[in-house]
């Protein structure tokens, strides 16, 4: 395990190692895990140390120098949460649309209805955005070319993206969605975990820079999107950008 402890304290960023922890060395515990409202499936527990000895060369990197180990990946970290989201749009979508077709009120199917019709076309249209969006920062990546500010920003937009598909399927299902016999109830715990997070990193990191990112994130993407894609997704962007600048 990779552990950041401050060897320094009155040196404050500049006063903090990464260290390489091994629990069958250091003998290290944890508690229980916690009782999380999402991502249910990866444990979170608390990391406790009891006069644990690190040896010296486990410090990964230099002494003090930890932030620049955090940082070296946080961009391509940031990339690789993005794809998660991504699969919870698409179990929305492969939830809600099946039961649009088979779901009748008054004698015909849901999905036939303007609401209901509207409601898979936005659900596909913000997949397929934020698809393109990740698609696209991972292929820079790829070649070496990462850039800060559409790591940050894919993450954060695919987050938001996905915590609206899955208020959408709610919504599809009706009072089935409110039922935790259909997933859609997990499937936004699980956006809303990733959102809440990022939204508390984005407040509290000091990144003056995130509102601004996040519009010329959203104004890069239409570069890469499909002709049918870009009207509807300018319309969902143009006051927000607006607000912003």
């Amino acid at each position: 395990m990779v552990v950041y402890a401050k060897t320094n304290p009155d040196a404050g960023a500049r006063g903090i190692t990464a260290f390489i922890v091994e629990k069958d060395v250091s003998k290290f515990t944890t508690s229980p895990k916690l009782d999380k409202l999402g991502m249910r499936g990866s444990n979170t527990s608390e990391v406790i140390f009891d006069n644990v000895q690190v040896p010296a060369e486990n410090v990964l990197g230099e002494v003090n120098e930890g932030v620049c180990v955090l940082m070296s990946g946080l961009d391509y970290e940031r990339v690789i949460l993005a794809a998660g989201p991504l699969g919870i749009m698409q179990a929305c979508i492969d939830t809600a649309f099946p039961y649009l077709h088979d779901r009748e009120q008054f004698d015909e199917k849901i999905g036939k209805f303007q609401l209901m019709q509207g409601k898979m076309a936005d659900m596909y249209t913000r997949l397929s955005a934020c698809r393109t969006y990740v698609y696209s920062v991972a292929r820079a990546c790829d070649k070496g070319h990462a850039d800060n500010k559409d790591c940050a920003g894919v993450i954060l937009f695919a987050a938001e993206t996905a915590t609206q598909v899955a208020l959408d399927a709610i919504q599809c299902l009706g009072g089935n969605g409110y039922i935790n016999e259909y997933p859609t109830g997990r499937f936004l715990r699980d956006a809303s975990s990733m959102k809440l997070e990022l939204e508390q990193v984005k407040y509290e990191d000091g990144s003056w820079a995130v509102p601004l990112t996040r519009c010329l994130s959203d104004t890069y993407i239409l570069r890469f999107f499909p002709s049918s894609v870009v009207l509807f997704f300018a319309r969902e962007l143009n006051f927000q950008c607006a607000c912003v600048w």
